[in-house]
């Protein structure tokens, strides 16, 4: 019996224990302060509240509720604020290349963990920069971005992967939309030629992305820009100027991204078609019958009344101007099988030319190949990927052309004539070289 009165005031002292150690809430301090107004003496309202007299003590003294208050060490970054801002500004908001730095420099080592959470709010004014962006208006006629995007679709049963040419006015923001089966400098003039027909006109610029078949150099420290000879060329055809924006900063044509998006949502939307051409027409009638006619968010109105109504009269007429007939002029070394290659697609050569480099020119549909100054082969130019133009032609004499390769003569002596008919007499050598050996 003894034992068990042991244990029970033991239990009972460390529950008393351990309400004690626990902190009072702002309602109990002002019980106990009122209770301690109506004339309550310190021990009964600590038991009263199940706590100690220190407790009761210390609240009726600070006359109100008070949490614990630790004396902590300072942080360890405390006063290098300034060293940290500029650190991070200086390395792009990469907190892990501030931490060594710490280490290396300042001597202060510091888990990764604990250097990012003293970045957060640099790195969310980074952030907030970076995304930061002013909605920038055209008036009618100034400009038409352009971009293109990559979407696989099922033509006929099978995934194909199609390149979407979308353009958009910057005012009306009416859009022209083309499939082609490559990103080639080819498909992004025929793009644009296709939207100034459509249109009725050109703008004064077109702006786009850096490209690689557009832009051959654009310096993001200094914004100077090196366009291809041929662009400038196609631009002075047609009358505008051309633009690139900022490396790294696709949204600032973000009409046009934001059209890209669009069709690939709305027009495309998980649709198949039985074939290429089928594919065109659906785009071209979902141009004319949704995108042209719907409510744009932005400005409220169908695209095609707001070009008819202020953005036709501004663009520049075409006036019956011709295409522009670009050129492409490569170099290629014929492979062992007889053909090069062109944009993943394959076009065969005389085979006595394996291993000779060859000049490609690429105009008006049609594929020539020259080599010592003449047209060795032609073939219409492919607008698919991974296919074969062949002439047969070119390979007459290649053994196995005709037939199957035979493995073996019928007898030696056979052999022997067929060799000695191979060989070419002494006297052929020696009268192209001009004499004896």
């Amino acid at each position: 019996m003894v034992t068990e009165a042991v244990v029970m005031m033991e239990s009972s002292a460390r529950d008393d224990s351990a309400r004690r150690d626990l902190m009072r809430t702002p309602d109990e301090v002002a019980a106990m302060l009122e209770l301690k107004r109506r004339g309550w003496g310190i021990k009964r309202i600590a038991r009263e509240f199940g706590t100690c007299r220190k407790t009761v003590r210390r609240y009726l003294r600070e006359g109100c509720w008070s949490g614990y208050s630790r004396a902590g060490r300072p942080p360890a970054l405390a006063g290098k604020e300034g060293w940290l801002e500029e650190r991070l500004l200086r390395h792009g908001g990469n907190a892990d290349v501030v931490r060594q730095e710490l280490a290396s420099e300042l001597g202060i080592t510091l888990s990764l963990r604990t250097v990012e959470r003293a970045c957060t709010p640099l790195r969310q004014r980074l952030l907030a920069e970076a995304r930061a962006t002013i909605r920038f208006e055209t008036p009618p006629g100034r400009q038409l971005q352009i971009d293109f995007g990559e979407r696989r679709v099922m033509i006929g049963g099978v995934p194909v992967r199609a390149y979407l040419f979308v353009a958009t006015l910057g005012f009306s923001r009416r859009l022209h939309v083309r499939v082609f089966r490559s990103e080639a400098q080819e498909s992004w003039f025929c793009g644009m030629e296709s939207a100034f027909v459509a249109f009725g006109g050109t703008p004064e610029e077109v702006l786009f992305d850096n490209a690689r078949a557009l832009v051959d150099r654009h310096d993001a420290a200094t914004r100077e820009v090196t366009f291809n000879a041929r662009l400038h060329a196609f631009a002075r055809h047609w009358g505008f100027r051309p633009r690139a924006c900022a490396p790294y900063r696709a949204r600032t044509k973000g009409k046009d991204e934001r059209g890209v998006g669009y069709v690939k949502r709305n027009a495309i939307a998980g649709r198949s078609f039985p074939s290429w051409a089928a594919f065109e027409a659906h785009l071209a009638a979902w141009t004319r019958d949704v995108a042209d006619v719907r409510i744009h968010g932005t400005t409220g109105e169908p695209p095609l009344e707001r070009f008819c109504r202020s953005e036709a009269a501004a663009m520049r007429p075409i006036a019956g101007r011709p295409p522009f007939h670009a050129t492409r002029e490569l170099i290629r070394r014929v492979q062992s099988d007889c053909a090069i290659e062109v944009e993943t697609n394959s076009y065969s050569v005389p085979w006595r030319l394996i291993g000779e480099r060859v000049r490609v020119t690429i105009a008006d549909g049609m594929v020539r190949i020259g080599h010592a100054g003449r047209v060795v082969a032609t073939h219409e130019e492919r607008c698919g990927r991974r296919e074969r133009a062949v002439d047969p032609a070119h390979f007459e004499g290649v053994a196995g052309f005709r037939g199957q390769v035979c493995a073996a003569l019928p007898d030696p002596s056979a052999a022997a004539v067929a060799e000695a008919a191979l060989l070419r007499p002494l006297a052929e050598y020696e009268a192209a070289i001009g004499g004896a050996w």
